[in-house]
């Protein structure tokens, strides 16, 4: 039996300071398989950007083992140069350095991995070209739009061909329009690239579109309280948002979160 891409074994994040101690997660458990696209999803607070932390290695957890094509990241040591280039990061803010083209923006981890050639020169002009941003390559980030930077910011993060890709609200500054059109090329991206995606988001509509699963958090401790396997076909579109099945998912998740919600009132 193949082990899962991800997997998180009964995971404790607590933090200690001189006043208090914050459970951010208590008991996380979860397996992710290899190309899967699944989505946290949970109000703020519940730990969701902690479970990003955690598989990156940013942070290390008080109790449970996290494992990564089944090898344990370690826990009295920085995770392995191996471990850490399989992975790629996209967060809310790209934060492209303002004096760097498009290109040298997408191109800039291919320097911190040491990574030369031809071979990841061609890949960085896949990668521009997928997202139709050929034409803007040598512009600067103040000379593109909002969604244009955020573009760059995905595939910088694809550009040294990591296996997974960990999303942390990367839409959510964006407006609507913007956010939806993204949305629909970041589905295009993982069909072409068969990366293994978690994707965080406080949008329940979003979540149901893009992925496969989706997990939902509550908060005091942050913890997983359901998993939902979202069956719809693909290729997923925009059209699917006003059908039935589609509806009653987003009825199911946003009633999940709103227990989640009421149940922490006193």
């Amino acid at each position: 039996m193949q082990e899962p891409k991800i997997k998180f074994n009964n995971v404790t994040k607590i933090f200690k300071t001189n006043r208090q101690t914050i459970t951010a997660v208590k008991d996380v458990s979860f397996n992710i398989d290899e190309g899967d696209f699944v989505s946290l999803i949970g109000p703020s607070g519940c730990g969701k950007s902690t479970v990003i932390r955690l598989l990156d290695d940013i942070i290390k957890p008080t109790q449970g083992d996290i494992y990564i094509d089944g090898e344990a990241i370690p826990k009295r040591k920085k995770i392995s140069p191996e471990q850490i280039k399989k992975m790629g990061f996209i967060f809310q803010q790209p934060n492209l350095l303002p004096w760097m083209t498009v290109r040298q923006n997408v191109s800039l981890p291919l320097k911190v991995f040491g990574l030369k050639g031809k071979k990841w020169d061609d890949n960085v002009d896949r990668l521009i070209e997928m997202v139709g941003m050929t034409e803007y390559e040598n512009a600067y980030p103040t000379e593109i739009s909002g969604g244009m930077v955020q573009r760059v910011g995905v595939i910088r993060a694809m550009v040294h061909d990591p296996e997974i890709l960990l999303m942390d609200e990367p839409f959510g500054a964006l407006d609507e329009m913007t956010r939806e059109q993204l949305n629909i090329e970041l589905l295009d991206i993982w069909r072409k690239t068969k990366k293994t995606i978690i994707f965080i988001t406080h949008n329940v509509e979003e979540a149901i579109l893009l992925s496969s699963k989706s997990y939902v958090m509550g908060t005091n401790p942050g913890r997983i309280v359901a998993e939902v396997d979202i069956d719809l076909p693909r290729p997923r579109t925009l059209d699917m948002i006003i059908t039935k099945k589609f509806i009653e998912y987003e009825e199911e998740l946003t009633n999940l979160i709103g227990e989640i919600d009421l149940s922490k009132i006193k």
